[in-house]
């Protein structure tokens, strides 16, 4: 348990129906006390916890508010630490000067994700959990948040500790016949530990192939969508949005900023970029926008690369294929209402790049999302949203757990001595632990929770 006391601010700093002040720590509950008088004369020492009382927060005498306070008590709160929540009308004024009132009572400003952090600290929640409270918090589709409620309630922590208790028990029974050879202790079977690095290996392999699923839940799909001016960008972001995000007009180079919104494409969260139309101009403005535009399609997870059919094929339109074609990605040929100028098989595309004639202007959009939903998921992908890596340390930790258990299967393999083989069954236990972190550097912790908002 932490030994100071920690406040803040739990619910946004802006105006709205309630404000929340958090506390906690030893000591939380006899703080809140001096400064909030209940409509009883009962102290909140005396309260039943996770009970609601009515009273006033005072400040010298003078109310500041009329609140309801709750009390959470050891361990059974959100840190493990004795916990006081000020529920107080959502007032920016009214909820800074509570929130000062505590901290000149004793208690300081709470760091980022400090709230977390201790619940982390305390055994309330595994490093995995405590991650997926900000992806919670963050989340920009419903299927991301229901990843991140599952990572939350520990489908990704129960996966890893699984494997890991199959490791742990081999190595302490490889260990122990090492360690203990007068006691007579059996060694363990040259098959059976061939058999329980194999099956750990796959169990890996499966956990691995979902880092790219759980990347896209958590942080979306990078798109941009890329074409020549006037092919009908601007249009397709807007019939995907379905509003006028974008400003449409006849006259090319319309669009010389980069235009970014977030799309709910059932369930996938897409961070669409509608971009300059790419061409050779004199316009310098412009000329930053063809710029930008070059380099966000390099920096893309996904590109939408838009072509107008009644429009000659030119050297720019080929060129921009070049920067899509090593990318995933997918051409929609636009403005099929109109005479064609050209065939889809003179772009001469790789099978890996789904074409879609449209017409932008009539026709709906579902065959086109079916696509774009397809080649975000790459077909295969089970979209079961169960124990799934969403972090790249989560990804890197257990491409480490494979190469140590790889090595350790080499070295079974080779016949080398057994304490040989030890090593690499270590190795990857320590590599799993980082995940859900039972072996990972304060450091380390430290960079996790300071990406969360203060009072979470």
């Amino acid at each position: 348990m932490q030994t100071d006391i920690i406040a803040a601010i739990a619910t946004g700093l802006a105006e709205s129906g309630i404000g929340i002040v958090r506390v906690s720590g030893a000591g939380s509950i006899p703080l809140v006390d001096s400064l909030f008088r209940p409509l009883k004369s009962r102290s909140l020492a005396e309260t039943t916890p996770y009970r609601m009382r009515l009273g006033k927060v005072e400040d010298e005498g003078q109310t500041v508010d009329e609140a309801l306070v709750v009390v959470m008590k050891a361990p059974h709160s959100y840190t493990g630490e004795d916990v006081v929540e000020i529920q107080c009308h959502g007032g920016v004024v009214v909820m800074q000067h509570i929130l000062d009132l505590v901290l000149r009572r004793g208690a300081r400003l709470a760091e980022p994700g400090e709230f977390t952090k201790r619940a982390f600290l305390n055994g309330r929640l595994d490093l995995t959990q405590a991650e997926a409270v900000i992806d919670v918090v963050r989340s920009k589709t419903s299927t991301g948040l229901s990843v991140a409620v599952d990572q939350l309630e520990g489908s990704l922590s129960r996966r890893i500790r699984c494997v890991r208790d199959e490791l742990h028990s081999l190595l302490v029974r490889i260990e122990a016949s090492i360690d203990f050879p007068e006691d007579d202790i059996p060694e363990v079977e040259l098959v059976e530990m061939e058999a329980v690095i194999a099956n750990t290996l796959l169990k890996l392999r499966a956990l691995l192939a979902t880092a790219d699923e759980g990347r896209i839940y958590r942080e979306g799909i990078k798109t941009v969508i890329t074409g020549k001016p006037n092919v009908g960008k601007s249009s397709l972001l807007n019939r995907l949005l379905n509003e006028n995000r974008a400003l449409v007009t006849e006259v090319p180079g319309t669009t010389r900023d980069v235009i970014e919104e977030t799309l709910n494409l059932k369930g996938i969260p897409l961070r669409l970029l509608d971009t300059a139309g790419i061409r050779e101009t004199e316009d310098l403005v412009e000329q930053l926008g063809v710029r930008r535009a070059k380099e966000l399609v390099q920096e893309a997870d996904f590109v939408i690369h838009v072509l107008d059919v009644s429009d000659p094929l030119s050297s720019e339109d080929f060129m921009i294929l070049d920067m899509v074609k090593c990318r995933k990605a997918i051409v929609v040929i636009n403005k099929t209402d109109l005479t064609a100028r050209w065939r889809a098989s003179e772009l001469q595309l790789s099978a890996s790049i789904p074409v879609v004639e449209i017409s932008l202007l009539h026709d709906s959009l579902e065959k086109l999302i079916e696509e774009i939903v397809d080649v975000v998921m790459d077909r295969s992908v089970s979209q079961q949203h169960s124990a799934l890596l969403t972090r790249t340390r989560h990804k890197q930790a257990v491409e480490k757990s494979l190469e140590d258990l790889e090595q350790a299967r080499a070295t079974l393999d080779e016949g080398l001595p057994v304490d040989l083989i030890s090593i690499g069954i270590q190795g990857a236990l320590e590599n799993l632990g980082e995940i859900v972190g039972e072996t990972i550097r304060d450091t380390v912790i430290d960079e996790i929770f300071s990406q969360f908002c203060i009072g979470k």
